[in-house]
């Protein structure tokens, strides 16, 4: 495997990461993408949304310090410091999906922990249903497994990131939604100061502000939309994954806290954290995502 250099990053950004963290670039289709890593042993994939990156995961590799885990934290394509195309409609679920497979397939994942959180579930489950032998165990943040119900109605931010003008304007002049990311939170302060300013620093510029307006129209609006097809595969997948598990949930998150029930029935077997943490969990409740981690490898049958 080829590991290429980082983007470069300002000191005060790095000295908020784990002091031993590796970061390292890999090709992936015709983008670059980011990657941090931390530890070794059996590997666990722990994937992001939108609109943060890998940095969102920097507190619950703390608290895995000292555990035989290999933590893999990739910024999706378009985000954090992974390369950013300049067109919307690359930003397709099963693209998306398609861009960590390559990474899964290049550092050649065996025996994966598949932690996910917001886009992240689906993009990683879509990656992961083609490489379902790849898979030892799962925990399952706020995140979505499968399509909507029929007659959905989508979240009123959805539904403004596709008003025209408006939001491109909000999205790409205004900095939305990285601006307001404490407003999701069960405790406001846990994304404030240096905190909030890592997360807007990736997307910094404007002509880098198209993923996550394109994140947000990924989104179903219709049982038409593009993204429904991809999402039945995860949910199929999910269906068919009868391995260890674990949720942790996040139940003051306005976006996805009333999903719970869905998630708890494609998990049967999943223990259940339910916290008072909003949509970004891990900055909220890193103990509990660990230790989530941890029961589920302590369930792995060895040689898996």
């Amino acid at each position: 495997m080829k590991m290429l250099p980082a983007p470069s990053m300002p000191p005060w950004l790095t000295a908020m990461l784990p002091h031993d963290i590796q970061r390292y670039c890999v090709d992936v289709g015709s983008y670059r993408m980011h990657v941090m890593e931390r530890g070794s042993g059996r590997p666990v994939l722990m994937l992001h949304g939108n609109p943060t990156w890998g940095f969102l995961y920097r507190k619950v590799a703390a608290a895995l310090s000292h555990e035989p885990l290999r933590l893999i934290m990739p910024d999706l394509i378009g985000l954090g410091f992974s390369e950013k195309p300049r067109r919307l409609e690359e930003h397709q679920l099963e693209q998306h999906g398609a861009w960590i497979g390559d990474l899964i397939d290049t550092l050649d994942l065996q025996g994966l922990i598949f932690v996910a959180q917001d886009w992240g579930g689906p993009i990683g489950l879509h990656a992961l249903h083609q490489r379902a032998r790849r898979v030892a165990g799962m925990v399952i943040l706020n995140t979505v497994v499968g399509p909507p119900r029929t007659g959905f109605r989508p979240t009123a931010f959805h539904r403004f990131s596709r008003m025209p003008v408006i939001s491109d304007l909000a999205f790409r002049v205004g900095g939305f939604p990285q601006n307001i990311m404490a407003m999701t939170q069960g405790d406001r302060s846990s994304i404030s100061g240096k905190v909030a300013r890592a997360y807007r620093y990736p997307l910094r510029h404007i002509r880098d502000r198209i993923a996550p307006l394109a994140l947000a129209r990924m989104v179903p609006d219709s049982q038409q939309h593009p993204s429904i097809a991809a999402l039945r595969a995860c949910e199929d997948f999910v269906r068919a994954y009868q391995g260890p598990a674990a949720i942790v949930w996040g139940e003051r998150d306005p976006i996805l806290g009333r999903v719970l029930g869905r998630i708890q029935a494609m998990f049967p077997q999943a223990p259940v954290t339910r916290t008072r943490a909003g949509h970004f969990l891990q900055e909220e409740v890193p103990d509990d995502i660990a230790a989530a981690i941890r029961l589920v490898a302590s369930q792995i049958e060895p040689g898996r």
